[in-house]
This record gives C-alpha cells, sequence and structure tokens, in this order.
C-alpha cells in the first residue's frame, strides 16, 4: 500500500513540475507579445530594464542567489556616426544585439538597449565569475562578427554583482542605479 502512496506522490511532483515549465512558457511569450522592444535591436527598452532589475533584486533578497549585469557600450560610437550612413550604423547596433542573443541563455537572461551605443545584460543566478567570462566572449564576438567598410567595432564591457544574502528590504531604485553605476565605472566610460 505505501508504494501506492510513493507512486502517487511522484506523479504530483512530476505533474507540477510540468505544470512549472508550461507555465513560465506562457510567461515568456507574454512578455515577447506585451513588452515593448526597441525597433531597431529588438531588446528591451531602457524603462522596461530597470523595472526587471528592480525584480531581479527582490528575487535576489528573497532566494539568496546572487545575479550580475554587463554594461556594454560601443567605443567611438558617436564620433563614428558621422563618418557612415545611418542604414551602416543601424546594421552595426543590430549586429551588436545578435551577438547578446547568441551568448545570453533564452528566457532566462535579458538584454536591453539603454542608449544610442550603451547596452546592459541581467544574468540571474550567474556569479562575478561566470559574468566575467560572459563579458569577454560578448566583447570578442562584437570585434569579430560586427564589421563595417573601414570601421573596427569595439565595445568596453563592465561587470556588476548583486548579493543581497543579508538585506530584507524592498529593492529600491538606489540599489539599481548603484548597480549600473558600478558596471560602468568598470567598463571604463
Amino acid at each position: 500500500m505505501w508504494y501506492f502512496t510513493w507512486i502517487l506522490g511522484l506523479l504530483l511532483a512530476c505533474s507540477l513540475g510540468i505544470i512549472n515549465v508550461l507555465r513560465l512558457e506562457a510567461q515568456e511569450t507574454w512578455d515577447r507579445e506585451h513588452i515593448p522592444l526597441d525597433p531597431l535591436t529588438q531588446l528591451m527598452t531602457r524603462d522596461t530594464m530597470l523595472g526587471r532589475l528592480q525584480e531581479k533584486v527582490e528575487n535576489s533578497k528573497r532566494n539568496g542567489f546572487p545575479f550580475s549585469i554587463l554594461f556594454i557600450s560601443l567605443k567611438d560610437f558617436k564620433t563614428q556616426h558621422n563618418d557612415l550612413p545611418d542604414y551602416e550604423m543601424d546594421a552595426i547596433l543590430r549586429g551588436v544585439a545578435g551577438c547578446f542573443k547568441n551568448d545570453i541563455r533564452a528566457g532566462v537572461d535579458i538584454a536591453a538597449r539603454m542608449g544610442e551605443q550603451d547596452f546592459l545584460i541581467a544574468l540571474p543566478g550567474s556569479p562575478l565569475r561566470k559574468a566575467e567570462r560572459l563579458a569577454g566572449q560578448i566583447k570578442n564576438g562584437i570585434s569579430q562578427q560586427v564589421k563595417a567598410p573601414g570601421l573596427v567595432v569595439e565595445a568596453a564591457v563592465g561587470v556588476a554583482e548583486y548579493s543581497a544574502l543579508t538585506e530584507k528590504s524592498a529593492a529600491t531604485t538606489n540599489e539599481v542605479d548603484e548597480l549600473i553605476r558600478v558596471a560602468t565605472a568598470k567598463s571604463g566610460l
């Protein structure tokens, strides 16, 4: 008789796991259809990303897992903008966004265009070392894959980690701003 209970428990656990996967897929589909995206890169907008970062800070406080962010800025983009036609600059930005999409985990990591030449990637559950490895991959990918005639596309990448094992307060805008500031400072800009 005990094995029937055990089998029933196993079936319940499996069904809950399947329900959770379906819920995550539904959330991802809803996000793709309802989150405002940057029209050029198809990445999240700055405002949407700031809201999502606050959620990540709250999740980190709740579950104790760290998350990291990457701040990526294209070097000399504004000075080169005057030398190239707009369609080539747009192609560069789309190419950079394509590098992100190849390197980040689908449905887990989130990327956004924060400004004309600035991007931000949030890596939930990723410690600083893993984020630094990914930053190197993305930086190399941009310099090798994104090409323009007579132009070398380089990126400055800064990495910051948020870990709140001891804090219990709600996420504030100041925490998110500080995290972005640290990543920006590490990028050398």
